[in-house]
């Protein structure tokens, strides 16, 4: 195996890996990104543009939820230190 099908073996590996952790942590949606774009520069350097294409659009969508989760977690945290200690307790 040379070492450009390992680096895609291992990019596809972390994609596979990452996908299927991504309930337990935001980071493990970044990660997931993260193999989408190595998984995308695998495709390009092996000139298969289709995979690196449809995987470079991968990494995008990844990385826009990734934004947006970890948004929504600072706004849930914000919303929660505004709110203050509740009256009943």
């Amino acid at each position: 195996m040379d070492r450009l099908t390992a680096f895609g073996a291992v990019a596809v590996t972390v994609m596979l890996v990452s996908y299927t952790l991504e309930s337990r942590s935001t980071t493990w949606v970044l990660v997931f990104a993260l193999g989408c774009a190595a998984s995308s520069l695998y495709g390009a350097l092996a000139g298969t543009w289709p995979f690196a294409v449809v995987e470079g659009v991968w990494a995008v969508v990844a990385l826009r939820r990734w934004s947006a989760q970890r948004r929504a977690k600072f706004a849930a945290q914000q919303s929660t230190r505004l709110a203050g200690p509740s009256a009943n307790g």
